[in-house]
């Protein structure tokens, strides 16, 4: 059995149990792992339905364009419908999205317009504004709009909400989910309150957004407005689709909780998730701890994650964009890895200044001094082979006046020691007792980076 396009496979995402996260809970709690879909997001879902809405309704027709204001995730769904189906796509985004993102929606054939995100809706440079603006530019062509599109909220109706049911054998009794557009939780909870009024819908805000003080007030707060990290969830508008009456209690997150549960799901659970996922567990925890007694063994919650971390690479998982932000505090928390990258942020230079075994001393001399440094790791073949040492090199000048004409793999000492980026600040350290002033660290790239005993010092003495 195959299917016929891309298309095909979207759906029936699997539900994972959360296991050391949720330890001491009295209920069953499962991750819906929305990565699974092609796009690697829930987003993948809406992309058809707002396809075939609009050519149903006329408004997109043969070889059209559909223009979209997108985090990025529906940008991705929307460009696999686009792909399979014959279209041009536009889509405008803000200025926080993570560089992943942006780059996998130009893959896809997409153009893509960067709008500033500190903007307000109206601003005619807003995603929104600008989204507008092209559809009345360019012939033939569709602004989508799954903020305030129905056939958003009909997806989840159709697919995300019957899957949940049937997966769970009907049992499920919570779901805790973020909300940005509104069409998952308004979707979900269409369908599961229909087949069970008793199922508990619990949104999950990021601070910054007006959801969570309008759900308990009903009033909409622009005082509660101000930029946030987390990507793809919460909104300073109100979405059409975003349905309050169908909601039965909100809480709100962090960046920092959002950021640091992201990585946790990754450690603990093996789920490498993308920072909305962190939020909504964190938010999860929150709303579980505080009706703890209110839980029993036979509640079953359901937490809706909506992408994959892959695109979160440049931003949640790396430790000099975390600390940058204050999300991480401590040096033991900060990779072999993050401090080789955060000592070359804002640097043009090579990543590990090398030379090669055949090189002469003197020449080996003359780059450590253009590069005002004290060691240096050999190289032959591409293969670390040796080290060159400031102390050993004076020692070999002064006992021989020729030693500048020697090869350096006469007179080099052993290679550094290797390190794995992962590696703990602390276990780096470690590796730089006796006559290693310097360790090798094998980046993620495949690279190496070096630090030495002072980029430890200057990071753990702080």
């Amino acid at each position: 059995m195959w299917h016929e396009d891309i298309l095909g496979t979207i759906g029936n995402t699997p539900l994972v149990r959360i296991n050391r996260l949720a330890a001491g809970l009295p209920c069953t709690v499962l991750a819906k792992l929305e990565y699974f879909n092609p796009g690697g997001s829930v987003k993948d879902r809406i992309g058809v339905s707002m396809i075939e809405a609009a050519v149903e309704a006329g408004d997109l027709k043969p070889g059209g364009t559909i223009i979209e204001g997108t985090s990025g995730n529906t940008g991705v769904g929307l460009a696999l419908a686009a792909i399979a189906r014959g279209y041009r796509c536009v889509f405008t985004t803000t200025d926080k999205q993570s560089p992943e993102k942006i780059a996998i929606l130009r893959a896809l054939g997409a153009e893509v317009i960067v709008c500033p995100t500190a903007v307000a809706p109206e601003d005619p440079r807003s995603y929104y504004s600008v989204a507008r603006r092209l559809v009345d530019e360019i012939p033939n062509s569709v602004y989508l709009n799954q903020y305030d599109n129905p056939a958003n909220t009909a997806a989840h109706v159709r697919t995300t909400g019957p899957e949940l049911w049937e997966q769970t054998d009907g049992k499920i009794t919570h779901v805790i989910i973020g909300a940005g557009t509104g069409g998952t939780i308004s979707g979900i909870a269409t369908y599961l309150k229909d087949k069970n009024p008793d199922v508990q819908i619990i949104g999950v805000d990021p601070y910054g957004s007006v959801y969570w003080k309008y759900f308990h007030t009903r009033k909409f707060d622009e005082d509660e407005i101000f930029p946030y990290v987390t990507e793809g969830v919460g909104e300073d508008i109100l979405a059409g689709n975003m349905d309050f009456d169908l909601v039965d209690d909100y809480v709100r997150v962090t960046d920092k909780d959002a950021m640091l549960m992201t990585r946790r799901l990754a450690e603990d659970e093996g789920m490498f998730l993308g920072g909305s996922c962190g939020m909504a567990m964190s938010g999860a925890l929150q709303w579980m701890a505080a009706n703890h007694d209110d839980l029993s063994e036979n509640d079953l919650v359901v937490v809706i994650m909506p992408d994959g971390g892959y695109r979160s690479l440049g931003k949640t998982y790396n430790d000099v964009w975390m600390q940058e932000h204050g999300f991480l505090e401590d040096a033991d928390t900060l990779s072999a890895e993050g401090l080789v990258n955060q000592r070359r942020a804002g640097s043009s230079g090579p990543g590990v200044v090398s030379v090669t075994a055949d090189t002469t001393l003197g020449d080996a001399i003359d780059v450590m001094r253009e590069h005002a440094i004290s060691q240096v790791p050999v190289m032959d073949g591409g293969d670390v082979v040796g080290s060159l040492i400031e102390r050993e090199i004076l020692r070999d000048l002064i006992g021989d006046p020729d030693a500048r004409a020697h090869l350096v793999r006469d007179l080099m000492g052993l290679p550094f020691p290797i390190v794995e980026g992962s590696s703990s600040l602390q276990d780096t350290a470690g590796r730089l007792g006796g006559n290693n002033p310097a360790v090798l660290v094998r980046r993620s790239d495949g690279n190496l980076g070096i630090l030495t005993r002072s980029d430890l010092i200057g990071t753990l003495g702080a």
